[in-house]
């Protein structure tokens, strides 16, 4: 096939993975988790809920059609792949094993790396794969989201032979996605806790990395979870309410919230405002503080970063606190937690630590980290071409 001949999101997609340096004549991807890391990752991931539902769906199609059923997380990391063990041992003959990268960057043209790249369900037939080892196998995938945030949290993957590339395959793996979506949904409505009962009985939970608002779950003594979404200045109270246990006065909070001098009367309507959203039970004053055990995504962060545990810090850290906020106390919080998250990676001198932040939307483009990877792979290594690439890149922008 010539690209002449392709689909143009094929053609973009074999673009993108000749840029990186993948060899068409390569014979497998990398392995990039090693079988214990691969473990940890896998239990912890936000995934494994939902897994057993995926393989009693999908994985039972994939048996009976001489097919492999995969799950792959946002990086395109294999964490799942599922199938008979004879066309197991064919795929892992093309790399297409649990612990693998199936990024477009370093795997070349694949279904699970383009879903990855587009974040729309795909498929790619037979000679549609970059490199000729895969050529003999067709797939389709589907990204699965966080049903609350909508962030990518990974993809699931049906490959096997030319009847995989149909359009009624995708339509099944896209269904089976979206059932993991809603499976996601209801476990989060009816599971979530916090981690001690609060002194009034009631638990409020905040997510505010890497999102413009707040997502604020708030449950009650009889159990029940109620989800709200802030306004942007709720959602900087919110955060500097939260991360002051003791509670600020006006003044304070004032001070932390507007980049010029405040009105008292401004701040006491947007405090009323949110007391009318929250109610009084959990929005207290003189001081200002929230009145509920709390408990934050950001704090857990800084609590893995204490106790020396980065892989867990950097695997909780989705973006940069409320990054279009301009509120100083909350621009002085986001960027300590992320120069102190940096430089840990940085000290670390671990290739796949880095590899995972500069395959961030934040990290894509910090030279240093990039100069820092390069450092820490084996001269061997198939990432090398693609890390080279991307300080390239770099150095033609920022010439």
């Amino acid at each position: 096939m010539t690209t002449g001949s392709m689909r143009a999101q094929v053609a973009d997609s074999w673009h993108r993975s000749a840029a990186a340096g993948v060899s068409a004549d390569s014979a497998g991807a990398p392995i990039t988790l090693d079988p214990d890391v691969l473990r940890d990752h896998r239990e912890a991931h936000q995934l494994a809920p939902v897994f057993p539902l995926l393989d009693d769906v999908l994985g039972q199609a994939a048996l009976d059609c001489d097919a492999v059923m995969a799950v792959c997380d946002a990086s395109a990391q294999l964490l799942w792949v599922c199938g008979r063990p004879d066309v197991l041992r064919r795929a892992e003959q093309i790399g297409f094993v649990e612990g693998a990268n199936w990024d477009e960057r370093v795997a070349g043209t694949n279904a699970p790396g383009m879903a990855i790249t587009l974040g729309r369900p795909v498929s790619v037939v037979g000679s549609e794969h970059f490199r000729h080892a895969v050529r003999a196998w067709s797939c389709a995938a589907s990204p699965i989201h966080d049903p609350l945030t909508g962030e990518l949290l990974g993809v699931l993957d049906i490959t096997g032979g030319d009847q995989m590339g149909t359009p009624q395959t995708l339509a099944m793996v896209r269904a089976a996605a979206r059932m993991a979506e809603s499976e996601l949904a209801r476990i989060r409505l009816h599971s979530f806790a916090p981690a001690r009962q609060p002194a009034r009985g009631v638990g409020v939970a905040l997510e505010a990395m890497g999102r413009q608002q707040v997502l604020v779950r708030i449950t009650g003594t009889n159990g029940k979870t109620t989800t709200l979404m802030l306004s942007p200045r709720h959602s900087e109270i919110a955060l500097l309410l939260a991360s002051a246990p003791l509670g600020l006065s006006g003044d304070e909070l004032g001070v932390l919230l507007y980049e010029t001098e405040s009105q008292s009367s401004t701040l006491r309507v947007e405090l009323n405002r949110m007391r009318n959203l929250l109610g009084d039970d959990l929005l207290g004053s003189r001081p200002y503080r929230l009145l509920a055990e709390v408990s934050t995504d950001w704090h857990a962060v800084e609590a893995h970063l204490a106790a020396g545990a980065l892989t867990h810090a950097l695997r909780g850290f989705r973006g940069p606190l409320l990054p279009r906020s301009t509120a100083p106390g909350v621009v002085r919080m986001r960027e300590q937690l992320d120069a102190s998250l940096r430089a840990a990676v940085l000290r670390s001198g671990s290739a796949d630590l880095m590899s995972t932040w500069t395959r961030s939307a934040w990290g894509a483009d910090d030279y240093e980290m990039w100069v820092a990877q390069r450092d820490a792979v084996a001269p061997s290594s198939p990432l090398l071409s693609m890390i080279n690439g991307q300080l390239a890149r770099l150095d033609r922008e920022l010439a």
